[in-house]
């Protein structure tokens, strides 16, 4: 039997048992702020559930009875728990950013959940529309953070002795980060992360490094006005690949499976905007080419492989998942 768990921005947790969606949605899930951008975010499952049955989710928490607040402020949080008789149960919260640093602002939350073969588990806060915050390492947002499974800090962080840091910071400068995968042979984290109005980006995420936002952009500000004249400076990241006009990068994975014998290991990148999979073919952190494999079917939320080596793609409007096999020969 194979189980897939689906997110729905309200709150709701769903379970596919053999491709049939249970009917009720799994009880007593964290309670979200569905508003703007945010709402329940990612969910990813331990790599080790078999034996100890752990599942973690990301969503935006809001700060109840803020008096005198209009719009009460909200940041990404992380919570692990177990389903059991489709109940969220055993929960624990294994990320929540200091309460002064939530933001009233109602986009770019990220965020994506992947783990490394080292066990180490990563996650994405986008800069929640403010972008100097990126630069910022007494700030959770415009970064990737690393943590361990159960929200301890590893040692090897790199702001770990910076006296006023978030302790869990992996990388900074990253503007809203929609797609994460781990290398299955480098263990490497790749990351995916809209730019403004172009320069959509694609990065190999690397400890302590400052990938730019907002210093560096190949993108221009919505109303057309240059953000900055700069795409390069010293001590800052260059993408591995960037896209100008934006396609609205969302979801990624590198292919795993046996089925597109071909495909192994190359990298599977959604778009919300354009509508489309990409494949990239990636050698020695240069993409080599790409290919659109799937078009104009919906807003591309997330894209993975299967545990049988099918590819599964979520789309908003529709809300839908399609699963993509070879054709029979």
């Amino acid at each position: 039997a194979t189980t897939a768990l689906i997110t729905e921005r309200p709150g709701r947790l769903r379970v596919v048992k053999n491709g049939k969606l249970l009917t009720d949605a799994v009880k007593n899930t964290p309670k979200v702020l569905n508003e703007g951008q945010g709402g329940l975010l990612d969910v990813a499952i331990d790599p080790d559930y078999n034996n100890n049955g752990w599942i973690y989710l990301a969503y935006s928490h809001v700060l109840e009875n803020i008096t005198g607040e209009e719009r009460p402020p909200a940041m990404t949080r992380l919570e692990r728990g177990k389903i059991k008789n489709n109940t969220w149960t055993e929960s624990e919260i294994i990320f929540e950013a200091p309460h002064e640093t939530y933001r009233t602002t109602r986009h770019h939350y990220g965020c994506r959940i992947v783990f490394d073969p080292a066990g180490y588990l990563y996650f994405a806060i986008g800069e929640r529309g403010t972008g100097e915050h990126a630069q910022d390492f007494t700030r959770p947002n415009g970064k990737v953070h690393r943590i361990n499974k159960d929200g301890s800090i590893p040692k090897s962080n790199p702001f770990i002795n910076e006296k006023d840091a978030i302790k869990s910071l992996f990388s900074l400068g990253n503007r809203n980060i929609q797609g994460m995968a781990v290398h299955p042979i480098t263990g490497e984290l790749w990351a995916t992360e809209h730019g403004p109005l172009g320069g959509d980006e694609l990065n190999l995420i690397e400890s302590g490094k400052n990938y730019g936002w907002p210093v560096i952009t190949y993108g221009w500000n919505y109303n057309g006005t240059i953000i900055t004249e700069e795409t390069h400076r010293p001590g800052m990241e260059q993408p591995i690949l960037y896209w100008r006009p934006s396609t609205a990068v969302c979801g990624l994975d590198f292919y795993r499976g046996d089925l597109f014998k071909k495909w192994k290991n190359k990298l599977l990148v959604g778009a919300l905007k354009y509508e489309d999979v990409r494949l990239l073919d990636i050698e020695d952190n240069r993409v080599m080419h790409q290919e659109v494999i799937l078009k104009g079917q919906g807003r591309v939320r997330d894209v993975s492989t299967g545990p049988d080596g099918a590819i599964y793609v979520v789309l908003n409007k529709p809300g839908t998942v399609l699963r993509l096999t070879p054709e029979p020969k």
